[in-house]
């Protein structure tokens, strides 16, 4: 067993034979990909700080999902469109259109790929991931790993912080819980449900120490493992 940086007991990892993967903001770098998207969105508008920007993003994401289930471009199209009231600017449905596919050219992050390689060495690999399938699809080819499942918000009609996406895990691995360790860097949509269904979690605090919590909404829950990166996680598990 090993300790995590400000991990509370030690996890044996020895007991997991799959790790689960929130996608955007954990192994893709969604917070750089929003702004970048934000800026021919927005044109010359008087823009507020990167921060603000971020939290915008996700209270405007937040109430796009809820109510009656549509798909995450038509989510990302409505963000858009909330964008430019804010901000007085028009947004067309071709524009709001264009922000929701840029999802396939965010970055991801540098340590990512490696990562997932070496951990793909030891445990079945899966994602959850509030996304289109068309959309993972077109980041997926970046992150070049065989997954064991691929759980889309789109396959569900369901958007995390539901339960949905850990129940649909579950079953496709063919694992119970306490086999399974789920690795995201959203403490709201992630750790918080996955905690409470009993997952050991570890918590990918990709915002490195900056104040709030970007473009999620904000979440007291705690993980059981910190880490600030996968590279920091692989050296953990000791891979």
């Amino acid at each position: 067993m090993r300790r995590a940086p400000d991990a509370g007991a030690p996890v044996d990892f020895e007991r997991f034979e799959a790790l689960t993967f929130d996608c955007y903001g954990t192994l893709v770098d969604w917070e750089s990909g929003i702004l970048e998207a934000l800026r021919p969105l927005l044109g010359a508008a008087e823009l507020a700080a990167e921060e603000e920007l971020l939290e915008r993003f996700g209270g405007f994401e937040s109430e796009a999902e809820g109510g009656v289930f549509r798909p995450y471009r038509q989510v990302l199209a409505a963000v858009a469109h909330r964008f430019g009231d804010a901000y007085g600017v028009h947004v067309d449905d071709a524009a709001a259109d264009r922000f929701a596919r840029s999802v396939g050219r965010w970055p991801v992050f540098g340590d990512t790929v490696a990562a997932l390689r070496a951990l793909g060495g030891r445990y079945r690999l899966a994602i959850v991931s509030n996304v289109d399938d068309d959309l993972f699809a077109a980041s997926a080819r970046r992150l070049d790993v065989d997954w064991s499942a691929v759980v889309t918000a789109e396959q569900l009609s369901s958007y995390k912080p539901g339960r949905a996406h850990f129940d649909e895990a579950r079953r496709r691995l063919g694992l119970p819980t306490e086999r399974i360790l789920h690795v995201a860097q959203s403490l709201f949509h992630d750790i918080a449900p996955a905690k409470a269904l009993g997952f050991t979690c570890v918590w990918v605090d990709r915002r490195g120490g900056k104040p709030g919590s970007g473009a999620t909404l904000p979440s007291s829950a705690t993980p059981d493992l910190r880490v600030p990166d996968l590279a920091s996680l692989v050296a953990v598990i000791g891979l």
